[in-house]
């Protein structure tokens, strides 16, 4: 099904049986395949892939070169950076059956152009995965993670900005009005400390 309102370019391929939500629009070149479901608002760019077990929420940027095979879940307002790596298969072989690893990346988080997430991980709410990063593990919320392996080097606000959070500086209130807790080596939003 697709939205009376979705843009398709001329030489994009989306076919039948896939769901385009309103307002989406699809560039030149991308082929999006029966089964594949893509939200409302979203902007898939130039010369990408979509297959058929894909689920894409609304508001997301999928910017050129990217190809989004099965298992991948993408969740609302997510930016994925060009050239993007996704892989589904965490031991590849040729013509060998495999089991599908579920790739998550949550609401809000952006993947810095460039890099390859493995199979079955999951990057948090909001967290930012530096441009070129290989992920091979699980990335919190509101982590900031870069390098080669993938290695957290700081924390930022769902706005993206970085947040100086530390073992002893565990609360902060940022610019946009947000205020978060460091607890457990985990961070999350919490109400300010004035109005608990």
């Amino acid at each position: 099904m697709i939205s009376p309102t979705v843009f398709i370019h001329s030489h994009a391929i989306v076919e039948p049986g896939a769901t385009v939500g309103a307002g989406t629009r699809v560039w030149a070149w991308a082929h999006v395949l029966p089964g594949a479901v893509i939200g409302d608002d979203c902007n898939i760019c130039d010369h990408c892939f979509i297959e058929n077990d894909v689920i894409i929420g609304d508001r997301v940027t999928i910017k050129c070169g990217i190809y989004l095979w099965d298992g991948a879940r993408i969740g609302n307002d997510v930016h994925l950076g060009p050239n993007v790596v996704f892989t589904n298969d965490v031991y590849p072989r040729s013509k060998q059956a495999f089991e599908v690893g579920i790739t998550i990346v949550q609401d809000g988080a952006s993947v810095g152009a460039n890099s390859t997430l493995l199979p079955g991980i999951t990057i948090g709410h909001s967290a930012l995965v530096g441009a070129g990063s290989v992920v091979t593990r699980n990335v919190p919320a509101f982590a900031l993670v870069r390098g080669n392996p993938a290695r957290r080097v700081g924390w930022v606000c769902a706005c993206g900005q970085k947040m100086p959070l530390s073992a002893t500086h565990r609360h902060h209130t940022c610019d946009c009005g947000r205020h978060y807790e460091w607890v457990n080596d985990e961070v999350m939003l919490s109400p300010k400390i004035d109005d608990a």
